[in-house]
């Protein structure tokens, strides 16, 4: 074994989707819900979108920490290739695209409708 075959660079793709964009789920057990991205994980190329893909995470209590056991409901990650972003002014799903302004500022945009997605 080579010394550099242990620790393989992945490639890192880029998630077009940042925290706060609302999203569409197109794929899995979720499918057609909207929400909010709450947290990208670019190196695993996952997304976690609030009110999806909901897990039931068994809890020991902790009175040190002032937290209470039982089953607790919460947000797990997805894959960022299941979800596509509602762009803003023609409320659809769309691939994202980029644009480059007339003062040299690249921004996203919308496919569908050519309108850019960035404030």
């Amino acid at each position: 074994m080579a010394i550099g075959d242990r620790h393989q660079r992945t490639e890192r793709s880029i998630i077009g989707v940042r925290k706060g964009d609302t999203v569409k789920v197109m794929a899995g057990r979720d499918r057609g819900k909207s929400g909010r991205v709450l947290s990208i994980d670019a190196r695993k190329n996952r997304v976690v979108v609030e009110h999806a893909n909901i897990i039931k995470r068994h809890t020991r209590p902790n009175p040190a920490k002032n937290i209470k056991g039982g089953i607790v409901e919460k947000e797990a990650g997805m894959n960022a290739s299941n979800v596509m972003i509602v762009c803003p002014s023609c409320g659809k799903h769309t691939r994202i695209g980029h644009t480059i302004l007339p003062d040299g500022d690249k921004v996203r945009s919308c496919k569908r409708c050519n309108e850019t997605l960035d404030k």
